[in-house]
């Protein structure tokens, strides 16, 4: 490498507002083509088929009250929809097809949860619309590291073998060879933290890095034979911990982790022997407990920071402000990640293994999905008086992440 890439040093929102328009998209276009036969499958959506109305089922997180009162900063174009409506779906999948996007993630909280149940109607709907399913194995129990051979077993078996292979996800590496992608979240994190009274807590979903170590290595032994190209992917975003316990790359989860510390990473990965898959978004603007039980209980803060004032979501040409500041949020977040996971000398090109996350098509709750909202003028008056941030063009997040990745997919 001739040195880190030209964007390396800058902080988020700093490479100007017309910095995507300007952006030489065809040289990340060559890189891509040059390598992969189907660059639309090495981008793919966080996706959350956890929404139900019959019975309620997410949207009344935090002492929402649906159909108005969502739990969400901005209502959906489709309402306070039901994750397992056909008809949901066939949108879900034609947004994310014309959106130039070939792959899901969907979160997955163990045998027979609600999300569990869902994947065989939505992965029937995506397959329709050649878009293919890999899993987010969540933090559903405390068992869940000794359980996970069994879990990809489960996942393989079901939503694989039973279906005929017809819409797995098998990441394709630039040799040729290609396997299963799976990725963890709340993977490696402390055993104990310290919270705002000083007092020692425990950390609900740690699971000790030893446990993820004999986990990982019986998961490639039980499936070497069928599967010798498996991926193992943990959220954590330190390398030197994410090694150890036996995942074969970070994935940091979408706006969580500052984008201006990607390079980085990226960099520490290739030293541990990692590949990195970092998250294209928007931003984030998340729902605030009415009610909050915690003494210690912070609001998260919208993201990425606005320069001078904080946003006034009361006033129409604030919310337009923040949409321009989540546009050039897709922007940076998009090229950071292409120019980072692409370059020659990063440990992705050495590996052969490339895939981009996009957070997210639906995680209402944070924020940050790329599925159209409500054009503000449409709004009920019942949806009015709930205060929401829907801005005057509500598909402008999908619109332009598909204007982007035409240049390069």
């Amino acid at each position: 490498m001739s040195g880190q890439p030209r964007f390396a040093g800058a902080a988020p929102g700093q490479l100007g507002a017309g910095f995507g328009d300007t952006y030489p998209w065809a040289r990340l276009r060559s890189r891509l083509h040059g390598r992969f036969r189907d660059p639309r499958r090495h981008f793919v959506f966080e996706y959350y088929p956890w929404y139900g109305m019959d019975p309620v089922f997410h949207w009344d997180q935090w002492d929402r009250r649906p159909p108005d009162d969502l739990a969400a900063t901005t209502v959906p174009r489709l309402g306070a929809y039901d994750s397992t409506s056909t008809a949901v779906l066939e949108q879900h999948a034609r947004w994310i097809a014309e959106a130039g996007v070939g792959v899901i993630n969907s979160s997955w909280w163990g045998r027979d949860s609600y999300t569990d149940r869902a994947v065989h109607r939505l992965m029937d709907v995506m397959a329709a619309h050649d878009i293919q399913v890999m899993f987010h194995l969540e933090p559903y129990s405390p068992r869940r590291g000794e359980r996970l051979t069994d879990d990809i077993l489960y996942l393989l078996r079901e939503f694989g073998e039973r279906r005929r292979w017809d819409c797995f996800y098998f990441n394709e590496r630039d040799d040729g060879r290609s396997g299963p992608v799976f990725k963890g979240f709340h993977t490696l994190v402390p055993r104990h933290g310290i919270d705002c009274l000083g007092q020692m807590v425990e950390v609900r979903d740690h699971v000790p890095p030893d446990v993820w170590r004999r986990s990982t290595d019986q998961a490639r032994t039980t499936l070497a034979a069928d599967f010798p190209v498996l991926t193992l992917l943990s959220d954590h975003w330190i390398a030197r911990d994410v090694e150890p316990a036996g995942f074969d790359g970070m994935a940091p989860y979408g706006a969580f982790v500052d984008h201006g510390k990607w390079y980085r990473m990226a960099r520490d990965a290739r030293r541990h022997g990692l590949s990195v898959s970092f998250g294209v978004n928007p931003g984030k603007d998340a729902i605030e407990q009415r009610n909050p039980a915690d003494p210690c209980y912070e609001p998260l803060s919208f993201l990425p920071v606005p320069r001078g004032e904080p946003i006034d979501w009361s006033r129409p040409d604030e919310r337009e402000r923040a949409a321009r500041i989540a546009t050039r949020q897709i922007d940076e977040t998009l090229v950071w990640a292409l120019e980072l996971q692409t370059d020659p000398w990063l440990t992705d090109a050495g590996q052969g293994f490339l895939l981009v996350f996009l957070c997210s098509f639906n995680e209402w709750h944070e924020g940050h999905q790329f599925e159209p909202m409500k054009d503000a003028a449409d709004l009920t008056p019942g949806e009015r008086a709930v205060g929401y941030h829907n801005p005057e063009d509500g598909a402008y997040r999908l619109r332009h992440l598909a204007d982007r990745l035409a240049r390069v997919v």
